[in-house]
């Protein structure tokens, strides 16, 4: 009993997050920018948005995988790649020379309070949204298992 409210409380809670727009928070990229969350778009193609830690296994290879096929996705679809990293605050400091030495060229926002994390109903991480043209919330997972950039590339083509 306790798993199915669980499970219709989950549901209730990612339906409010799936068709929304995202949430206005200001965020500093990874050279100290002040972004707004709330205004990110890509002139009508799809963004993905991709929750990590700089400690997260599954997020790094998450990102090494989408990575090596990024180059191709943005001719095919413009998609556009934001980073949010969690790493708190005195974790900061590692991202940018992580993503330098990965060689990655997402945009790169952190978050060491957690605002938009919380803004966002992140739990864990690696947590994926995609937004459509429109700036609609249309898909979001957590977790990763290997194979799963394809399925992400295939939800980005159709949009």
């Amino acid at each position: 009993m306790k798993k199915t409210i669980l499970l219709l409380l989950s549901l209730v809670v990612l339906g409010g997050v799936m068709n929304a727009q995202l949430p206005s928070v200001k965020l500093k990229d990874i050279d100290g920018k002040t972004v707004d969350t709330g205004t990110l778009e890509n002139d009508g193609r799809p963004i993905i948005i991709s929750f990590f830690a700089t400690y997260c296994k599954p997020c790094i290879r998450e990102l090494k995988a989408i990575h090596e096929m990024y180059a191709d996705w943005q001719d095919e679809t413009g998609v556009r790649i934001i980073l949010v990293s969690i790493d708190q605050a005195q974790d900061a400091q590692k991202v940018k020379p992580m993503v330098n030495g990965f060689g990655w060229e997402y945009e790169v926002l952190l978050d060491p309070n957690g605002d938009f994390k919380r803004a966002m109903n992140v739990q864990n991480v690696p947590h994926v949204f995609v937004i459509d043209g429109n700036g609609k919330i249309v898909h979001n997972h957590q977790g990763y298992t290997d194979g799963q950039e394809d399925e992400l590339y295939e939800l980005i083509k159709k949009l």
